[in-house]
């Protein structure tokens, strides 16, 4: 073995290029650096061009050279600036950069000349002209009002224009009175620059300001030129009053465009070719409206559709290279070899983006650079051609030493040593020369090809390789082995969904060599660790290849074919095997008769898996509901040969989706893609409203309430509901008519109406098709009212000194104008008004309160009322009550005791009662 230890040489590969720069004018920076770097073997050198003018870097020169970086000192816009462009070159040719502009941003003070002063009638429109300064690149614009920093916002009566700087206000206010300059700021890097106009004085002539129509004053031009990718600004205001509105809008062919922009500015971010047209925008007020158009034109740098690459070529071929490249307007592509213009000469023809080669010489070696540019950019492409002229050798790829071959099999013998030109080859075995034969190939490449190979085959075989550089051979010694056989194959089967099945796999094999098996499925081969499981290998012995599958499925049909292999040859084996399962989706579901209740369905046979299709379920949604519901049908059972059935109890007004799902014997299976949805159509309600109930409300008022209806049971558009109603014991029904699905109570109000007055209520539903059932009458009281008669003989009675009770006798039922909900009970302290009495409620009838937190040792005074949900009743007469003095806070004194036999003797010291205590009445032990 030979190791060859040189390193490649290879041409200049930039890694760094120059970059367009902007140098501010009277920056505290000294130098510019434009940066150049080129990766070569060797080492690459460097020059520099100005305007296409080489630069000298001599020692004591404002240019200079920091490896391959262009710096110069102190720049100066007389003479620096222009177009640079580095040149890397080494012992394997020269490239050469893109072009990179130099330019010096400056911004001059605006003249000193005073602006003249501006009068015009209130409520009239007016621009101030900003006449900026001489100035690169542009500015941005904002005016003062009277002093720094007083900026006027831009609020949609007042525009500064970025274009112009100009100002303008739609419709002038006396607030608009005063002086007005024109701010301008450069921005270049990190350095910011402003300066400010004299001021020019706004005077309003105050007049009744009539309305007018709006006129547009700033308008963008009528010509945009825009780069693709770039952000294209559209100004657009108008005087007027009032003040216009703005709308912007992109027209196409049918003149239908949406409104795109409310805004002066419109605004389109990485603009595309898409974006191109007309745009326009429309001002409008009450009085008018007045539009402008204009066209934005879509342009674009140069991009690289095609570029060329290193190339490695034979000496006496032939070559063609192409470029390509888009852009608006298009590209014109030019060629460089060296850094030299190259055209058309000789063996050499340039075409546009192609450059042919014929017949190469080692001259044409060298670094060649395709070139596109129109008038917004130049890109360049490099790339480095070798011309080789090599005597064949085979130290990289020699004959294989060691060629084993199957015994009655073919063996395939390449000769690929490295020349150039192209070698001519020759074999040999021993020292017979090779010719094509029944059993002998020599390819056009020099590949040697055996076949039907005995044990006379063995042998020493040489390529002989030959070009006018000079002559090689290599040799390589064929050793006939035993044929590999498939001995046991496997066997084709049927199994279902889920089973497991084992296919057999044995081959007999040259001893001397290893054995392999693989298998494929339908010329797939099968990759074990990505199988989840489902293949594994049967046997670890060396002549067995078994294949087991478990928990098949579906996918797992097909033609397996075993593979027994070694390094000289291979046999292989097939079988089918049939995985039966549930039938495949059906296909194609169309919905057609459709009628408020019933449509017809019809689908495609889908596959049924090796298991006849037994029958065929129908399944619907609505769009109410996302879950699946297994429909009714006729016919009841679909069979398996049927393509056709009509779907049963439909909701009239529905949307509904169909899919239609097949079984057979091992199970039902995939369900259809969803049919495109379709609504039933209308019917008359069918349902009667649910919930029928009411009372409540003001006084001669019925108020009825039910449950909103479900979007299930509308069946139509139209929907609401039809009330009918009469006073319990008359004849004739009253009817309302409620529209709106939604809607839940209905309030009939008539002074005949009496208090808690029953009314026997039915509902029903309609919808444009028609009317519904009734449903059962209900019974609904009428408003209720306060109660009118008042509790009587009313009793207190102080139990502790913070509780009382109070009971009383209650009204007579006859006496209610509704229903009974309690009694209330009111209390208050001797002194205080019955307005601040506190107060307790009762439930039901209980004809008793306990009422506790009272103060002690006070007297209350106490009502009692009847209430339902209308209110309260009047009072009863007020009685009185006095809580008891609270007991003594000190507890007994001195306490002991003595036991006598079972006996205890318990003494202490009496507890007297002060004066606010109530008296001691015995003792608790």
């Amino acid at each position: 073995c030979q190791a060859q230890s040189s390193t490649r040489n290879y041409g200049p590969v930039f890694e760094e290029q120059p970059v367009h720069t902007l140098f501010p004018e009277g920056s505290a920076e000294e130098k510019v650096t434009l940066a150049c770097r080129a990766r070569a073997s060797p080492p690459a050198t460097y020059r520099w061009k100005m305007n296409g003018t080489e630069i000298k870097t001599e020692p004591d020169s404002r240019y200079r050279l920091v490896a391959g970086d262009l710096v110069i000192s102190n720049p100066v816009k007389a003479k620096d600036a222009g177009s640079y462009q580095c040149v890397a070159s080494n012992s394997r040719g020269t490239v050469v950069s893109r072009e990179a502009s130099l330019r010096f941003g400056f911004l001059q003070e605006f003249s000193a000349e005073e602006r003249d002063p501006v009068k015009i009638t209130e409520g009239w429109g007016v621009m101030f002209a900003c006449s900026p300064p001489p100035h690169y690149p542009g500015l941005s614009y904002r005016w003062l009002l009277n002093e720094f920093p007083n900026f006027i916002p831009a609020d949609g009566r007042r525009f500064v224009s970025q274009t112009t700087g100009n100002l303008y206000i739609a419709k002038t206010e006396a607030s608009d009175l005063g002086n007005y300059s024109c701010f301008a700021t450069s921005h270049i890097d990190f350095i910011t620059k402003s300066v400010f106009s004299k001021f020019s004085r706004l005077s309003l002539a105050a007049e009744d300001a009539r309305q007018y129509a709006p006129s547009i004053k700033a308008r963008f031009p009528a010509d945009t030129y825009a780069l693709a990718g770039q952000m294209v600004t559209l100004e657009c205001f108008a005087f007027g009053n009032p003040v216009p509105r703005i709308k912007w809008r992109k027209l196409d062919s049918s003149q239908t465009s949406k409104w795109i922009g409310s805004e002066p500015l419109l605004q389109i971010q990485d603009v595309g070719f898409e974006d191109e047209g007309t745009y326009e925008c429309e001002a409008e007020n009450i009085k008018g409206r007045d539009t402008y158009q204009g066209r934005i034109i879509i342009q674009a740098q140069p991009e690289w559709l095609k570029v060329i690459t290193d190339t490695e070529a034979d000496i006496g071929s032939d070559l063609r290279w192409s470029c390509a490249a888009a852009g608006k307007p298009r590209p014109a592509v030019r060629w460089l070899r060296d850094g030299q213009p190259l055209t058309s000469q000789n063996r050499i023809e340039v075409s546009g983006g192609e450059l042919r080669f014929s017949k190469l010489v080692l001259e044409d070696s060298g670094m060649y650079q395709c070139v596109a540019e129109n008038k917004h950019g130049t890109v360049y492409a490099s790339a480095e051609l070798t011309v080789q002229a090599l005597a064949p050798d085979f130290r990289l790829n020699p004959v294989k030493r060691l060629i084993p071959a199957a015994r009655s099999g073919k063996v395939i013998i390449p000769c690929q040593p490295r020349a150039a030109p192209k070698a001519t080859v020759l074999w040999t075995k021993g020292t017979e020369l090779l010719i094509n034969s029944s059993r002998v190939t020599i390819t056009t490449d020099g590949t040697l090809i055996l076949q039907n190979i005995s044990k006379s085959d063995e042998g020493k075989y040489t390529c002989f390789a030959e070009n006018f550089m000079g002559k090689a051979n290599s040799t390589g010694i064929l050793s006939v082995r035993d044929a590999t056989k498939i001995t046991l194959a496997p066997s084709s089967a049927d199994i279902n969904v889920g089973e497991n099945l084992t296919l057999q796999c044995h081959a007999s094999h040259d001893p001397t060599m290893d054995l392999t098996f693989t298998w494929s499925l339908d010329d797939f081969p099968i990759d074990f660790d990505k199988s989840e499981g489902h293949y594994r290998r049967a046997s670890v012995k060396e002549a067995i290849g078994d294949l087991s599958i478990f928990n098949a499925q579906l996918k797992h049909s097909g033609r397996y074919t075993c593979t027994a292999q070694t390094v000289v040859d291979s046999a292989s084996e097939s079988a089918t095997l049939t995985v039966r399962g549930p039938p495949g989706p059906p296909g194609g579901v169309v919905v057609r008769d459709i009628s408020d209740t019933t449509v017809q369905l019809s689908w495609s046979r889908g596959f049924d898996n090796h298991s006849p299709i037994a029958r065929y379920i129908i399944e619907a949604r609505t769009l109410l509901s996302s879950k699946w519901k297994q429909m009714r049908t006729n016919p009841v059972n679909i069979e398996g040969n049927a393509e056709t059935a009509q779907v049963l109890n439909l909701i009239p007004w529905m949307d509904y989706e169909f899919r239609v799902l097949a079984s057979n014997i091992l199970g039902v299976g995939e369900p259809s893609l969803p049919s495109s949805k379709i609504r039933t159509k209308e019917a008359a309600p069918t349902v009667a409203p649910s919930g029928l109930s009411g009372g409540g409300g003001a006084p001669n008022e019925l108020i009825i309430n039910w449950t909103p209806t479900l979007r299930d049971y509308q069946n139509g558009d139209g929907f609401g509901y039809i009330l009918s109603f009469r006073k319990k014991g008359t004849q004739g029904w009253l009817t309302a008519r409620v529209p709106h699905a939604e809607s839940l109570h209905y309030v009939y109000r008539n002074e005949s109406i009496g208090p808690y007055t029953p009314f026997e209520v039915k509902i029903k539903a309609y919808n444009r098709k028609g009317e519904g059932p009734e449903s059962l009458t209900a019974i609904v009281y009428s408003a209720e009212e306060e109660p009118k008669v008042a509790p009587f003989r009313v009793m207190a009675k102080a139990v502790l000194s913070s509780e009382m009770d109070v009971s009383w006798e209650p009204v007579e039922q006859g006496d209610m104008t509704g229903v009974l909900l309690g009694y209330e009970i009111r209390y208050w302290k001797d002194g205080d008004k019955e307005e601040a009495a506190d107060r307790v409620r009762t439930a039901g009838l209980v004809t008793s309160a306990h009422v506790t937190g009272l103060n002690p040792n006070t007297k209350y005074h106490v009502s009692v009322r009847a209430y339902n949900r209308a209110g309260t009743g009047p009072p009863s007469p007020s009685t009185n009550v006095t809580t008891t003095k609270p007991p003594p806070k000190r507890p007994p004194g001195n306490i002991s005791w003595t036991f006598s036999g079972s006996t205890v003797s318990i003494k202490w010291d009496p507890v007297v009662a002060k004066a606010d205590e109530s008296a001691v009445m015995g003792y608790k032990v």
